[in-house]
């Protein structure tokens, strides 16, 4: 299907819509735990474990999801995940007890990692050019504004209808996403190589996987010198080594380490892990607001809400930048003005008003960097990859942008609470700068492997497709 058509934006709607299933309702526990606690009766530790499990699961399986679709059909695979929403929502509308809570929330994070690489791979295979740039925009619409905008709705809904009804709409726009995508053309994949799935490397990768996912949501409780913590960190290194021995002479890889030969896919998936390492030094701000300045986390959230209506804004625009100049004057501009904006917040030295300003500034300026950046980096990433390997790239893409978000936020907390004891505005002032260490790489990343024109039709992308069909072909 190409940039016109009939029924192209009821698909983009469809997508969009398959998205805010995670990213808008799925997420909005993580505003209404008090609330459910005192309904359900249920342990604190508890709810915080359901919380964290969507976003682990998710993490987990997001890559073999990806696989998966790459050979049993992407709309498929969005159905069985949509479905997975469906019932993961049923069992929180119902739940009585912890058991049930969990095994919910565990659904959702498997239905997420189905949902977000097989709606990128329905979008490359059935759009082109400027209307694939347009629907991924649209698609980075879902996942940013879903993300941004989830603590405000979820938390207008459970305090005024009950939250269990976060869940039913949620079902509603479900069933609606099922039956726009309806129409939606699943293009075989017909070359692709009939192999048995790999059990060991995904056995191996998701120990890696659940070791790192342990370091960055705890290593801050059981402190980063502790003899578990550093345990933890030389298994995570042993796990990864013996991955990567294991995984390098098979045939059928668990993840397919040929898509990293494509020099603008390595570019657009390293400098993801790296920008959202700078998003996440919003932590340390929110944090130093309610304990040094004594906002409410009601107060600090408003902060950023400049950062969600920015990100809006610019996704487009940093589709038409793509468009007119190709993706690495956009990628490399949206790194820096997001540093920018993210170190404005370490200003600590001002007083309130003042830092309000700045601070408010200084996220709304984030999220101008951060929108610029989206479209032309999710296009780098899977406008490149032969169709056959789509899902699987799109699965590593998202899980890049998780363990990027966990590597931020685990890195600059850690700082944070080292200097804590010392002096708490200084903390956050370094806390918070650490996120130009990760520019400086994401930057690096952006100007050794993403070609000047990518995203254009012209020589440059031309010849990128070219050794993309040649590295399909060399492996067929």
């Amino acid at each position: 299907m190409g940039e016109s058509g009939q029924g192209t934006n009821k698909f983009i709607v469809g997508i969009v819509l398959a998205v805010l299933t995670f990213w808008l309702f799925a997420q909005s526990m993580t505003n209404i735990i008090p609330v459910m606690q005192k309904d359900l009766g249920v342990s604190l530790g508890t709810l915080n474990i359901s919380t964290s499990l969507t976003a682990l699961f998710s993490g987990l399986f997001i890559v073999v999801a990806g696989g998966i679709s790459d050979r049993s059909g992407r709309k498929k695979l969005t159905y069985v995940g949509l479905l997975l929403s469906i019932v993961g929502s049923l069992m929180l509308i119902a739940s009585s007890s912890a058991t049930v809570l969990i095994t919910a929330r565990a659904i959702q994070g498997i239905s997420a990692a189905c949902i977000m690489p097989a709606t990128l791979s329905l979008i490359r295979s059935n759009f082109d050019g400027k209307g694939r740039q347009r629907a991924l925009s649209f698609w980075s619409f879902g996942s940013w504004g879903g993300g941004g905008l989830t603590a405000i709705v979820g938390g207008a809904v459970a305090t005024y209808m009950g939250w269990r009804w976060i869940f039913i709409i949620s079902i509603a726009i479900t069933l609606l996403s099922m039956f726009l995508i309806k129409d939606i053309k699943e293009k075989k994949i017909e070359n692709i190589r009939k192999e048995k799935f790999d059990f060991p490397g995904f056995i191996i990768f998701t120990i890696a996987i659940l070791i790192v996912n342990i370091i960055v949501t705890q290593g801050q409780d059981f402190g980063w010198d502790s003899m578990l913590t550093i345990t933890l960190i030389a298994g995570a290194i042993a796990t990864t080594i013996i991955f990567f021995i294991v995984e390098r002479k098979k045939e059928n890889q668990f993840i397919d380490f040929s898509i990293f030969k494509i020099g603008a896919y390595t570019g657009s998936v390293v400098s993801n892990f790296f920008q959202n390492g700078i998003f996440a030094t919003v932590v340390v701000t929110n944090t130093y607001g309610q304990m040094a300045r004594g906002f409410t986390s009601f107060q600090t959230g408003l902060l950023t809400l400049g950062n969600v209506f920015a990100i809006l804004v610019m996704i487009r625009v940093g589709e038409k930048m793509l468009q007119k100049m190709g993706a690495k004057k956009p990628m490399l501009m949206g790194i820096v003005i997001a540093t920018i904006g993210m170190s404005m917040t370490a200003m600590t030295f001002l007083p309130n008003l003042a830092y309000i300003i700045v601070a408010f500034t200084g996220f709304l300026t984030a999220g101008v960097g951060i929108g610029m950046y989206a479209t032309p980096s999710i296009d780098t990433a899977i406008a490149n990859i032969p169709h056959d390997k789509v899902g699987i790239a799109s699965g590593i893409y998202k899980m890049a942008s998780s363990l990027g978000y966990g590597f931020g936020l685990s890195i600059t907390t850690a700082v944070f609470g080292v200097l804590l004891a010392s002096n708490i505005h200084l903390a956050a002032s370094i806390g918070v700068l650490v996120n130009i260490v990760f520019a400086v790489m994401a930057l690096i990343f952006i100007a050794k492997f993403v070609h000047r024109n990518e995203g254009l039709e012209g020589e440059s992308y031309t010849k990128t497709k070219e050794a993309s069909k040649s590295l399909a072909a060399s492996q067929n």
